[in-house]
């Protein structure tokens, strides 16, 4: 059993009720102990870390239980020689948490020669400069506070370790820009603006030439949903449920559920700081709940509070098609359907940016959704949307294609495609355009409606997919495109109740899967709910 008296302090400190932690706390725990602490080819450099508190405590403040906690891990290491135990942190709780105060001490100590390790060069990656100065200038007046020149040299742009050459800097985050340098370690913040994991790739691709290397994530619950923040959040899910390899440490602060939202004592979940007794944890408390309480007065608040005070996506009730926890609830497998009945449909409004098409099948109470999006390439590079497009072409979920508009023959040839391994009984979307596609579909003997009254077709299957966001009868497989296209969408109510599906935003966030899924589910009664290939099997199996 490894003797770590600081993850001690903090499990003890949950225990006696003087800390709040949150589910995804107590896991951490329990994987720790499971998985980490009984291990003998483990060792924890109790020195090393002695140094550390000691240099950050009287530089920079006193840290916080948690923080002691986390950075304890930081100095575990493989007996073997092979290097740091965990080189990769993911670090989110809500504002003022003290996550940048946390990375300037470990920044500054990684340069100095208390670390001890040459070369060992930091740089914090940020959406904006301002961002990305926050650690930085931290830094560089302690410096001058404590009158530290001989250890460490001054400039606007980098610091830099006068005994081990190396250095601290900042940079925003432009992929063009960057290159593999020689870092020891990476700090990205704000990972909640990462639309996908190309900044990081880059700079992780120049690790290993120093010994140690790590990388540490930082943010707070963001607006952008299926990019590098949610990736890491199932990459925690998968560690913390002891299923991920030993190497990423996840530290998630947020409330359990939203009610809880309501109850001030329990806000210590999302902002570790509120367990702490001191000046800068009641003023922050202080500030938090002004804010809470000036919902009453401006309700429209109430999101920015959720996701930053909170770091809890709740989205928004009465416009989002479903919640994030629903949205995600559909990346379950999709069984083999070959031969099984299936509806197509597709989406060709706008041929100059995206266009969707897909299949829906049924089994049971569950509807199964395949889509296969195209996207224009000078649509891309003209208006860059909010998503890693790239990332999921190479996942195979979209192709993307030079022409001035997007040709109708690449939908129709996908569909051949797909009729040569399912039963496709007909195939459904929205009237406009459908003079380019009717020939088409026709010469290859497709049996096509195409829909005449698109907001009229949606009051009618806007019940079917409130039910199904629901009670989860919708499975989409691992497809982020088509959750993104979800999430892209809104509800408009009117005086009659109609309900009818819209873009959150004009140009950027595109709904064409959604929309697609909508004709699909508009035909869902053409779907014959008998496997075809089975029953042949079964009537050429008889003896008449």
């Amino acid at each position: 059993m490894i003797d770590n008296k600081y993850f001690n302090a903090y499990k003890q400190a949950i225990k006696d009720g003087r800390y709040l932690a949150n589910k995804e706390q107590l896991q951490l725990v329990e994987y720790l102990d499971k998985m980490i602490q009984t291990r003998d080819d483990i060792f924890f450099d109790v020195d090393m870390m002695r140094k550390y508190i000691s240099f950050s405590e009287k530089s920079f403040f006193p840290l916080a239980l948690y923080q002691k906690m986390l950075s304890s891990f930081v100095f575990y290491y493989w007996k073997d020689g092979s290097g740091v135990v965990f080189d990769e942190f993911l670090i989110t709780l809500a504002r003022g948490g003290g996550k940048n105060g946390w990375m300037s001490t470990l920044g500054a100590f990684f340069i100095s020669p208390l670390h001890n390790v040459e070369n060992y060069d930091v740089t914090i990656t940020a959406n904006s400069e301002n961002q990305g100065k926050v650690s930085f200038e931290e830094f560089y007046e302690m410096v001058q506070r404590q009158g530290l020149e001989h250890h460490f040299h001054l400039t606007k742009m980098s610091i830099t370790g006068r005994i081990t050459n190396s250095v601290f800097k900042f940079r925003t985050n432009n992929p063009k820009t960057m290159d593999s340098a020689r870092d020891g370690c990476l700090f990205f913040d704000e990972i909640h603006q990462f639309e996908d994991d190309r900044p990081v790739r880059v700079q992780r691709s120049g690790l290993g030439k120093v010994q140690d290397p790590r990388t540490f994530y930082f943010g707070t619950n963001g607006y952008i949903r299926e990019g590098f923040y949610d990736k890491q959040l199932e990459r925690a899910e998968k560690v913390l449920k002891g299923r991920g390899a030993i190497g990423f440490f996840p530290f998630i602060c947020k409330l359990d559920s939203i009610e809880e939202i309501d109850t001030p004592q329990l806000w210590a979940k999302a902002n570790p700081m509120f367990n702490e007794n001191t000046e800068y944890s009641r003023r922050l408390y202080k500030i938090t709940l002004g804010d809470y309480e000036n919902l009453a007065e401006e309700p429209s608040g109430r999101q920015e509070f959720v996701i930053k005070r909170m770091n809890f996506t709740e989205g928004d009730g009465e416009r989002d098609v479903a919640d994030y926890k629903q949205v995600r609830a559909t990346a379950r497998d999709i069984p083999d359907l070959t031969g099984r009945s299936c509806v197509a449909c597709f989406d060709y409004v706008s041929i100059r940016d995206f266009v969707s098409v897909g299949l829906l099948f049924k089994e049971g109470d569950k509807y199964i959704f395949i889509q296969h999006s195209f996207v224009r390439k000078g649509f891309l590079d003209a208006f860059k949307p909010k998503a890693p497009i790239e990332e999921w072409a190479r996942m195979g979920l979209c192709d993307i294609v030079d022409e001035p508009s997007i040709d109708p023959r690449h939908v129709v040839d996908w569909l051949i495609k797909q009729r040569e391994k399912y039963q496709i009984e007909i195939v459904c979307a929205d009237g406009f355009r459908m003079d380019l596609l009717k020939p088409l579909l026709e010469k290859e003997g497709f049996e096509y409606e195409f829909i005449r009254n698109p907001a009229g077709v949606q009051a009618k299957v806007a019940p079917i997919i409130e039910d199904g966001f629901a009670n989860e009868r919708f499975i989409f497989g691992d497809d982020p495109m088509m959750r993104w296209y979800v999430n892209n969408t809104y509800i408009k109510e009117d005086k009659m109740g109609n309900r009818t599906f819209l873009k959150k935003e004009p140009v950027r966030r595109k709904t064409d899967g959604f929309h697609t899924f909508i004709a699909g589910l508009y035909k869902r009664d053409c779907i014959n709910e008998f496997d075809i290939g089975a029953d042949l099997d079964y009537l050429l199996g008889l003896e008449f």
